[in-house]
């Protein structure tokens, strides 16, 4: 285990890194972003954004044994009518004996919502007939949802995504909350906080903090996210929160950086997903070395240090 410390002490990233790439969508010119992972059916499913010759984003569907060697498996078509400008950006949710795919509309600017739909074996989905099945009021942001992740936290499934101002300008964090015995329709859906739950302040995050990514340990949510627009470049940070919707970061510098001039992630490490499998903990992100032309997907193993909230990864 390895890593350094912040200011107070506390384990937080890595100095030291073996970025591994793991896995890109050869069919559409070596295109894979946004990852999602989850274990069902006996199978590990890596669900990520692909981009096709039109220019519309999609959802690829890989399969793996061991999560190091990734076989395409299908994408989720195109069919509904909110759907035609694109889907991107999945998150996904094992409850039961249904995978649950909470995924983003693409192409529609301030319009763009959250989606919805169950699998019984990871590869067809059923959509919700309600989709789009959630978008923030306007009181706050401009009523866009893009980037959707989900956690149970509190007996709750709780949505986080991101959104931008009334400007359109700034990306930030916004959250918000269901019963487990609903179906997650539009009715389902109460915002956290009448506020954003993150918003860029530090100087490395620019004008964007988006694709949370959370974990739920010892009774608190572990918030990871993108700080900056894809490949300016943009990397991955850390916040806490005890209830949800304060959040607090645990360090001013990025927990993941970009790569070193000449890497495969030289303009961006970001997008992450948090992924629990059999008592470890992998960091999947997206990367880039020639400012989104191409996008490849690599996982870090991390590790808790519960008592003081430091996070490191594993050697």
């Amino acid at each position: 285990m390895i890593g350094k410390n912040d200011n107070n002490g506390v384990g937080y990233g890595a100095g030291m890194r073996c970025d591994k790439v793991l896995f890109t969508n050869e069919a559409y010119s070596n295109f894979a972003k946004d990852p999602a992972v989850a274990a069902f059916s006996g199978r590990y499913f890596l669900y990520h954004s692909i981009r096709y010759p039109d220019g519309r984003f999609g959802i690829g569907i890989a399969e793996s044994s061991d999560l190091e060697h990734w076989t395409i498996v299908g994408e989720i078509p195109i069919k509904e009518s909110y759907e035609q400008n694109g889907i991107a950006a999945p998150g996904s949710i094992v409850l039961g004996d249904q995978l649950h795919l909470f995924y983003q509309t693409y192409g529609n600017g301030r319009c763009d919502a959250i989606c919805h739909a169950v699998s019984s074996d990871g590869i067809h989905f059923t959509r919700n007939p309600e989709n789009p099945v959630f978008r923030p009021g306007t009181d706050w942001c401009s009523g866009r949802a893009i980037d959707a992740d989900v956690c149970v936290f509190n007996g709750k499934l709780h949505l986080h995504f991101a959104t931008r101002d009334y400007e359109m300008k700034i990306q930030q964090i916004g959250g918000a909350w269901a019963s487990l015995d609903t179906g997650f329709g539009k009715k389902s859906w109460h915002t956290l906080a009448d506020h954003p739950l993150l918003v860029p302040e530090l100087l490395w995050e620019g004008e964007c903090v988006e694709a949370p990514a959370t974990i739920v340990r010892n009774g608190k949510v572990y918030l990871f996210y993108g700080g900056s627009y894809n490949c300016t470049p943009q990397q991955i940070g850390c916040a806490v929160s005890e209830d949800g919707v304060t959040f607090r970061r645990l360090s001013d510098e990025p927990f993941l950086t970009c790569g070193a001039a000449g890497t495969w992630n030289q303009c961006e490490s970001g997008h992450p997903y948090i992924f629990e499998d059999q008592g470890r903990i992998y960091l999947f992100y997206q990367g880039s070395a020639d400012k989104g032309k191409t996008w490849y997907l690599s996982k870090m193993e991390i590790c808790f240090a519960d008592e003081n909230e430091g996070i490191m990864f594993v050697n």
